[in-house]
């Protein structure tokens, strides 16, 4: 059985040159270290320029052709488990997030998903939409997440007060807590169980 720490990636799901996910992905990192049961990393969208989806399948059936989409496999591939900082755009999440869910497949599979969200219902129907998409593709959803939603909302946005993340602690430290405390225990589960099938296929 490893020992390690399982590697989580804080994903940020916008791309909009004016987004405010950077404000809470960088709190949720911030959460995600001193909790101490991981290792974290953010990964932002931005970084990889991935074009719409254009394969001939689902890197499930063949394997993508497009060199962005083999990256940010790549990329994903290093990860025990994901956190998804999540803009709702019309009551779903972000194109730009759909995209990359869709550019990858294999990747995703039996590995843990949270989210952090934002907005007047603090991304409620976004995430929700979300976690239907993380069971497609073999993820596993979790129950807690963290939701910056009305007048906390408008506390740290710009168009609000547009104060510290830390104004808000009071609403939205508890569901983080919870949610990594779970996370732990799925990301830690997942690594064993993924773990054990790679040595049984080793010895076949």
């Amino acid at each position: 059985m490893t020992t390690r720490k399982p590697r989580i990636a804080v994903i940020i799901g916008s791309t909009r040159d004016s987004r405010f996910a950077d404000k809470p992905a960088a709190w949720m990192l911030e959460q995600v270290e001193a909790h101490g049961a991981f290792d974290a990393e953010l990964v932002d969208l931005r970084d990889f320029d991935l074009p719409l989806f254009n394969e001939a399948a689902s890197n499930l059936w063949a394997p993508s052709q497009d060199p962005a989409a083999v990256a940010w496999q790549d990329k994903l591939r290093e990860f025990d488990g994901f956190i998804f900082v999540v803009a709702e755009y019309n009551h779903s999440i972000t194109g730009a997030l759909k995209n990359a869910l869709d550019q990858s497949y294999k990747e995703w599979n039996r590995k843990p998903m949270a989210a952090i969200g934002y907005g007047g219902v603090g991304a409620a129907r976004a995430v929700e939409h979300l976690r239907g998409i993380a069971v497609e593709l073999q993820m596993v959803p979790l129950r807690n997440a963290v939701h910056i939603a009305a007048g906390a909302y408008m506390q740290v946005h710009p168009m609000g007060q547009n104060g510290p993340m830390s104004e808000i602690d009071q609403f939205i430290k508890p569901s983080s807590d919870a949610m990594l405390e779970e996370l732990e225990w799925w990301a830690n589960a997942t690594m064993a169980a993924r773990a054990k099938d790679d040595d049984a296929a080793k010895a076949a």
